[in-house]
């Protein structure tokens, strides 16, 4: 399964990737908005969208392609890699949106 990143912080890709492979995921990470966004992500499985760290312009494109092309989006504030974790978690479980963690 290929998943998204879109947002986070540069010194943290290497990080999200070294994640996505322990639990299976081929990933690709986009620190802004690109242009041709919608066709970039339309390969993807699910897209994980750090609100926290991008423009306000590139997560209405990013929505905008994920509800075109039926793309599962979750969306988180925090960018860390423990947030990232969690997020693939929930796309393994098939929760899209997530609810977050159970108690």
């Amino acid at each position: 399964m290929r998943v998204s990143v879109v947002g986070g912080m540069d010194r943290l890709g290497q990080h999200y990737k070294v994640e996505a492979k322990k639990q299976g995921f081929e990933l690709r990470v986009f620190n802004g908005l690109e242009s041709n966004m919608a066709a970039k992500l339309m390969s993807s499985t699910a897209v994980v969208l750090f609100t926290g760290m991008i423009s306000h312009e590139a997560r209405n494109q990013v929505v905008a392609a994920a509800k075109t092309y039926g793309i599962p989006l979750l969306q988180c504030h925090s960018c860390g890699v423990c947030s990232f974790r969690d997020c693939l978690s929930c796309i393994s479980k098939g929760e899209v949106p997530c609810k977050g963690p159970k108690p």
